[in-house]
Protein backbone atom coordinates (compact mmCIF):
# COMPACT_ATOMS: atom_id res chain seq x y z
CA UNK A 1 0.00 0.00 0.00
CA UNK A 2 1.28 3.48 -0.89
CA UNK A 3 2.33 5.81 1.91
CA UNK A 4 0.27 8.68 0.50
CA UNK A 5 -3.38 9.39 -0.20
CA UNK A 6 -4.12 9.51 -3.93
CA UNK A 7 -7.57 11.10 -4.01
CA UNK A 8 -6.48 14.52 -2.80
CA UNK A 9 -5.20 17.86 -4.05
CA UNK A 10 -1.43 18.24 -3.88
CA UNK A 11 0.65 21.34 -4.47
CA UNK A 12 2.63 20.73 -7.66
CA UNK A 13 4.30 24.14 -7.98
CA UNK A 14 4.28 27.79 -7.02
CA UNK A 15 2.46 30.05 -9.46
CA UNK A 16 5.77 31.61 -10.53
CA UNK A 17 7.33 28.22 -11.35
CA UNK A 18 4.94 27.36 -14.19
CA UNK A 19 5.20 29.33 -17.43
CA UNK A 20 5.03 28.61 -21.16
CA UNK A 21 8.00 26.23 -21.09
CA UNK A 22 7.13 22.74 -19.78
CA UNK A 23 8.01 21.98 -16.16
CA UNK A 24 8.74 18.37 -15.18
CA UNK A 25 7.76 17.30 -11.68
CA UNK A 26 7.00 13.90 -10.17
CA UNK A 27 3.98 13.89 -7.84
CA UNK A 28 3.05 10.77 -5.83
CA UNK A 29 5.19 8.60 -8.09
CA UNK A 30 3.64 10.00 -11.29
CA UNK A 31 5.91 11.93 -13.70
CA UNK A 32 4.01 15.07 -14.69
CA UNK A 33 4.56 17.90 -17.16
CA UNK A 34 2.95 21.30 -16.52
CA UNK A 35 2.79 24.45 -18.64
CA UNK A 36 0.67 27.56 -19.06
CA UNK A 37 -1.58 27.82 -22.08
CA UNK A 38 -2.02 31.06 -23.99
CA UNK A 39 -4.89 32.07 -21.69
CA UNK A 40 -2.48 31.59 -18.73
CA UNK A 41 -4.37 28.60 -17.32
CA UNK A 42 -2.29 25.53 -16.49
CA UNK A 43 -2.28 22.17 -18.25
CA UNK A 44 -0.97 19.03 -16.52
CA UNK A 45 -0.31 15.72 -18.26
CA UNK A 46 1.73 12.55 -17.92
CA UNK A 47 5.32 13.31 -18.80
CA UNK A 48 5.66 10.50 -21.33
CA UNK A 49 4.91 10.58 -25.04
CA UNK A 50 2.40 7.79 -25.85
CA UNK A 51 4.62 6.80 -28.80
CA UNK A 52 8.10 6.01 -27.44
CA UNK A 53 7.73 7.44 -23.90
CA UNK A 54 10.20 10.30 -24.31
CA UNK A 55 9.40 12.90 -21.62
CA UNK A 56 7.03 15.48 -23.07
CA UNK A 57 8.72 18.09 -20.89
CA UNK A 58 11.51 17.94 -23.50
CA UNK A 59 9.00 18.76 -26.21
CA UNK A 60 8.30 21.88 -28.25
CA UNK A 61 5.41 24.23 -27.52
CA UNK A 62 3.21 25.08 -30.50
CA UNK A 63 0.35 27.30 -29.39
CA UNK A 64 -1.44 25.40 -26.63
CA UNK A 65 -0.10 22.08 -27.92
CA UNK A 66 3.10 20.15 -27.30
CA UNK A 67 5.12 18.34 -29.96
CA UNK A 68 7.33 15.42 -28.95
CA UNK A 69 10.95 16.16 -29.76
CA UNK A 70 11.66 12.56 -30.79
CA UNK A 71 9.32 11.80 -33.73
CA UNK A 72 7.07 14.85 -33.77
CA UNK A 73 3.78 13.48 -32.42
CA UNK A 74 1.68 16.55 -31.58
CA UNK A 75 -0.71 16.53 -28.63
CA UNK A 76 -3.27 19.12 -27.59
CA UNK A 77 -3.61 20.49 -24.07
CA UNK A 78 -6.38 17.90 -23.61
CA UNK A 79 -3.78 15.18 -24.21
CA UNK A 80 -5.31 14.03 -27.53
CA UNK A 81 -3.22 13.57 -30.70
CA UNK A 82 -3.48 16.39 -33.25
CA UNK A 83 -0.77 15.28 -35.71
CA UNK A 84 0.91 11.91 -36.24
CA UNK A 85 4.67 11.54 -36.81
CA UNK A 86 4.01 10.99 -40.54
CA UNK A 87 2.11 14.01 -41.85
CA UNK A 88 0.43 11.80 -44.46
CA UNK A 89 -0.98 9.54 -41.76
CA UNK A 90 -4.54 10.18 -40.62
CA UNK A 91 -4.78 11.45 -37.03
CA UNK A 92 -5.71 8.69 -34.63
CA UNK A 93 -7.52 10.44 -31.79
CA UNK A 94 -7.34 7.31 -29.69
CA UNK A 95 -3.66 8.17 -29.28
CA UNK A 96 -3.56 10.28 -26.14
CA UNK A 97 -1.73 10.97 -22.92
CA UNK A 98 -3.35 11.14 -19.49
CA UNK A 99 -4.18 14.61 -18.21
CA UNK A 100 -4.90 15.71 -14.64
CA UNK A 101 -7.28 18.21 -13.02
CA UNK A 102 -5.61 21.47 -12.03
CA UNK A 103 -6.62 24.37 -9.76
CA UNK A 104 -4.65 27.58 -9.25
CA UNK A 105 -5.37 29.13 -5.86
CA UNK A 106 -3.51 30.87 -3.01
CA UNK A 107 -0.35 31.28 -5.16
CA UNK A 108 -0.13 27.49 -5.70
CA UNK A 109 -0.78 25.11 -8.60
CA UNK A 110 -2.79 22.15 -7.27
CA UNK A 111 -2.99 18.78 -9.07
CA UNK A 112 -5.32 15.85 -8.46
CA UNK A 113 -3.55 12.51 -9.04
CA UNK A 114 -6.41 10.18 -8.12
CA UNK A 115 -9.81 9.43 -9.66
CA UNK A 116 -10.77 12.36 -11.88
CA UNK A 117 -14.48 12.29 -11.02
CA UNK A 118 -13.64 12.95 -7.36
CA UNK A 119 -11.54 16.08 -8.07
CA UNK A 120 -13.73 18.69 -6.38
CA UNK A 121 -12.08 22.17 -6.29
CA UNK A 122 -13.96 22.84 -3.05
CA UNK A 123 -11.59 20.35 -1.37
CA UNK A 124 -8.57 22.63 -1.89
CA UNK A 125 -7.56 23.78 1.63
CA UNK A 126 -8.69 27.27 2.65
CA UNK A 127 -5.41 29.15 3.11
CA UNK A 128 -7.15 32.38 4.07
CA UNK A 129 -4.05 34.34 5.22
CA UNK A 130 -2.43 33.73 1.83
CA UNK A 131 -5.19 35.65 0.03
CA UNK A 132 -6.67 37.93 2.71
CA UNK A 133 -6.48 41.71 2.60
CA UNK A 134 -3.97 43.06 5.11
CA UNK A 135 -1.67 40.06 4.73
CA UNK A 136 1.27 39.38 2.40
CA UNK A 137 2.45 35.92 1.36
CA UNK A 138 5.61 34.54 -0.26
CA UNK A 139 7.83 31.48 -0.06
CA UNK A 140 9.82 28.87 -1.93
CA UNK A 141 10.40 25.20 -2.74
CA UNK A 142 12.91 22.54 -1.71
CA UNK A 143 13.39 19.07 -3.17
CA UNK A 144 13.99 17.00 -0.04
CA UNK A 145 15.47 13.50 0.03
CA UNK A 146 13.28 12.06 2.77
CA UNK A 147 9.84 10.54 3.33
CA UNK A 148 7.30 13.40 3.39
CA UNK A 149 5.97 12.20 6.72
CA UNK A 150 9.29 12.98 8.41
CA UNK A 151 8.75 16.63 7.50
CA UNK A 152 5.25 16.48 8.95
CA UNK A 153 6.71 15.02 12.16
CA UNK A 154 9.20 17.89 12.22
CA UNK A 155 6.59 20.61 11.78
CA UNK A 156 4.21 19.12 14.33
CA UNK A 157 7.02 19.03 16.93
CA UNK A 158 8.44 22.53 17.35
CA UNK A 159 10.61 21.58 20.32
CA UNK A 160 13.33 21.01 17.73
CA UNK A 161 13.51 24.78 17.20
CA UNK A 162 15.53 25.15 20.41
CA UNK A 163 18.40 23.17 18.94
CA UNK A 164 18.02 23.18 15.14
CA UNK A 165 17.14 26.89 14.87
CA UNK A 166 19.10 28.42 17.73
CA UNK A 167 19.87 32.04 16.93
CA UNK A 168 16.72 32.77 14.93
CA UNK A 169 13.44 31.40 16.30
CA UNK A 170 14.59 28.87 18.91
CA UNK A 171 14.58 29.45 22.67
CA UNK A 172 14.60 27.37 25.85
CA UNK A 173 11.07 28.41 26.82
CA UNK A 174 9.77 26.24 23.98
CA UNK A 175 10.90 23.19 25.94
CA UNK A 176 9.26 24.42 29.13
CA UNK A 177 5.81 25.37 27.78
CA UNK A 178 3.09 22.69 28.09
CA UNK A 179 1.66 21.13 24.92
CA UNK A 180 -2.02 20.77 24.11
CA UNK A 181 -2.90 18.27 21.36
CA UNK A 182 -6.38 17.82 19.92
CA UNK A 183 -7.85 15.94 16.97
CA UNK A 184 -10.88 17.44 15.26
CA UNK A 185 -12.21 15.45 12.34
CA UNK A 186 -9.45 15.29 9.72
CA UNK A 187 -7.24 17.84 11.47
CA UNK A 188 -4.72 17.74 14.30
CA UNK A 189 -3.97 20.79 16.46
CA UNK A 190 -0.90 21.19 18.66
CA UNK A 191 -0.76 24.39 20.72
CA UNK A 192 1.94 25.98 22.86
CA UNK A 193 1.44 29.23 24.84
CA UNK A 194 4.53 30.98 26.25
CA UNK A 195 3.57 33.96 28.43
CA UNK A 196 6.06 36.57 29.63
CA UNK A 197 9.13 35.37 27.71
CA UNK A 198 11.94 37.20 25.95
CA UNK A 199 11.27 37.34 22.22
CA UNK A 200 13.83 35.48 20.06
CA UNK A 201 15.79 37.61 17.55
CA UNK A 202 13.38 37.37 14.63
CA UNK A 203 10.28 38.24 16.64
CA UNK A 204 11.86 41.10 18.58
CA UNK A 205 12.84 42.62 15.23
CA UNK A 206 9.35 42.16 13.85
CA UNK A 207 7.75 43.73 16.94
CA UNK A 208 10.28 46.61 16.88
CA UNK A 209 10.43 46.94 20.62
CA UNK A 210 12.16 45.35 23.60
CA UNK A 211 10.62 43.76 26.65
CA UNK A 212 8.73 40.66 27.62
CA UNK A 213 6.18 39.19 25.24
CA UNK A 214 3.50 36.54 25.09
CA UNK A 215 4.39 34.02 22.37
CA UNK A 216 2.24 31.37 20.72
CA UNK A 217 2.62 28.44 18.33
CA UNK A 218 -0.45 26.63 17.00
CA UNK A 219 0.31 23.81 14.56
CA UNK A 220 -2.55 22.52 12.41
CA UNK A 221 -2.20 19.38 10.28
CA UNK A 222 -4.58 19.14 7.32
CA UNK A 223 -4.98 16.06 5.11
CA UNK A 224 -3.36 14.94 2.92
CA UNK A 225 -0.03 16.53 3.88
CA UNK A 226 -0.21 20.17 4.97
CA UNK A 227 0.86 21.89 8.16
CA UNK A 228 -0.13 25.47 8.93
CA UNK A 229 1.48 27.10 11.97
CA UNK A 230 -0.04 30.21 13.56
CA UNK A 231 2.90 32.00 15.20
CA UNK A 232 3.69 35.39 16.69
CA UNK A 233 4.30 37.55 19.73
CA UNK A 234 2.42 40.33 21.49
CA UNK A 235 3.70 42.80 24.11
CA UNK A 236 3.14 41.56 27.64
CA UNK A 237 -0.12 42.98 28.94
CA UNK A 238 -1.60 43.64 25.48
CA UNK A 239 -4.34 41.09 26.14
CA UNK A 240 -3.30 38.36 23.71
CA UNK A 241 -4.54 34.84 24.42
CA UNK A 242 -4.05 31.47 22.75
CA UNK A 243 -7.56 31.85 21.30
CA UNK A 244 -7.27 35.50 20.14
CA UNK A 245 -3.92 37.09 19.35
CA UNK A 246 -3.94 39.94 16.86
CA UNK A 247 -2.47 42.47 19.33
CA UNK A 248 1.15 42.06 18.24
CA UNK A 249 2.78 40.63 15.13
CA UNK A 250 1.37 37.45 13.66
CA UNK A 251 2.34 35.07 10.90
CA UNK A 252 0.98 31.91 9.34
CA UNK A 253 3.71 29.50 8.29
CA UNK A 254 2.38 27.48 5.36
CA UNK A 255 3.95 24.09 4.63
CA UNK A 256 2.94 21.59 1.96
CA UNK A 257 4.75 18.28 1.70
CA UNK A 258 4.00 16.71 -1.68
CA UNK A 259 5.27 13.13 -2.00
CA UNK A 260 7.56 12.45 -4.96
CA UNK A 261 8.68 8.90 -4.18
CA UNK A 262 8.64 6.76 -1.05
CA UNK A 263 11.81 8.51 0.15
CA UNK A 264 11.67 11.97 -1.46
CA UNK A 265 9.21 14.85 -1.50
CA UNK A 266 8.62 18.41 -2.61
CA UNK A 267 8.54 20.88 0.26
CA UNK A 268 6.61 24.07 -0.50
CA UNK A 269 7.16 26.55 2.29
CA UNK A 270 6.15 30.13 2.95
CA UNK A 271 4.74 32.55 5.45
CA UNK A 272 1.83 34.94 5.35
CA UNK A 273 2.18 37.86 7.76
CA UNK A 274 0.16 40.84 8.95
CA UNK A 275 3.09 43.19 9.64
CA UNK A 276 5.27 45.29 7.30
CA UNK A 277 2.96 44.22 4.48
CA UNK A 278 3.89 47.15 2.24
CA UNK A 279 7.65 46.64 2.50
CA UNK A 280 8.67 44.62 -0.57
CA UNK A 281 12.30 44.72 0.48
CA UNK A 282 11.49 43.17 3.84
CA UNK A 283 9.44 40.49 2.07
CA UNK A 284 12.45 39.56 -0.07
CA UNK A 285 14.84 39.62 2.89
CA UNK A 286 12.48 37.61 5.06
CA UNK A 287 11.99 35.03 2.30
CA UNK A 288 15.76 34.58 2.16
CA UNK A 289 15.98 34.32 5.95
CA UNK A 290 13.14 31.81 6.09
CA UNK A 291 14.83 29.80 3.36
CA UNK A 292 17.92 29.54 5.54
CA UNK A 293 15.87 28.39 8.54
CA UNK A 294 14.15 25.65 6.55
CA UNK A 295 17.45 24.58 4.99
CA UNK A 296 18.49 23.60 8.51
CA UNK A 297 15.44 21.31 8.69
CA UNK A 298 16.30 19.78 5.32
CA UNK A 299 19.82 18.95 6.50
CA UNK A 300 18.49 17.21 9.62
CA UNK A 301 15.71 15.28 7.88
CA UNK A 302 17.84 14.02 4.99
CA UNK A 303 20.35 12.74 7.55
CA UNK A 304 17.49 11.09 9.42
CA UNK A 305 16.28 9.37 6.22
CA UNK A 306 19.78 8.03 5.56
CA UNK A 307 19.95 6.73 9.13
CA UNK A 308 16.57 5.01 8.77
CA UNK A 309 17.75 3.23 5.64
CA UNK A 310 21.06 2.31 7.28
CA UNK A 311 19.31 0.83 10.33
CA UNK A 312 16.49 -1.36 8.99
CA UNK A 313 16.42 -3.33 12.25
CA UNK A 314 15.49 -0.23 14.26
CA UNK A 315 12.25 1.73 14.37
CA UNK A 316 11.22 5.29 15.18
CA UNK A 317 10.04 5.85 18.75
CA UNK A 318 7.44 8.40 19.82
CA UNK A 319 7.62 10.43 23.05
CA UNK A 320 5.24 13.03 24.45
CA UNK A 321 6.62 15.74 22.14
CA UNK A 322 5.77 13.55 19.12
CA UNK A 323 2.02 13.40 19.75
CA UNK A 324 1.15 15.88 16.99
CA UNK A 325 3.10 13.99 14.34
CA UNK A 326 1.84 10.63 15.58
CA UNK A 327 -1.79 11.77 15.35
CA UNK A 328 -1.16 13.16 11.86
CA UNK A 329 0.31 9.84 10.70
CA UNK A 330 -2.72 8.03 12.11
CA UNK A 331 -5.05 10.28 10.07
CA UNK A 332 -3.02 9.65 6.92
CA UNK A 333 -3.04 5.87 7.45
CA UNK A 334 -6.80 5.80 8.10
CA UNK A 335 -7.51 7.91 5.00
CA UNK A 336 -5.33 5.65 2.80
CA UNK A 337 -7.07 2.54 4.15
CA UNK A 338 -10.54 4.03 3.65
CA UNK A 339 -9.64 5.05 0.09
CA UNK A 340 -8.33 1.55 -0.68
CA UNK A 341 -11.45 -0.11 0.71
CA UNK A 342 -13.69 2.24 -1.28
Amino acid sequence: MATWLENAWYVAAWDYEVDSEPLARTICGVPLMLYRKLDRSVAAMRDACPHRLLPLSLGLREGDSIRCRYHGLKLGADGVAEEMPLKSEAVNRRVCVQTYPVVERHRFIWVWIGEREKADPALVPDLWPCSAQGWVFDGGHYAVACDYRLMIDNLMDLTHETYVHAGSIGQQEILEAPLECEVKGERVYLSRWMPGVDAPPFWSGALRQEGKVDRWQICEFVLPSAVMIDVGVAPLGAGATIEKHDQGVRGMVVDFMTPETESTHHYFWGMARNFDTGDAGFTARFRQQQSGVFAQDVEILEAQQRAIEANPDLKLNAYRIDEGGTRARQLIARAIKANAEA
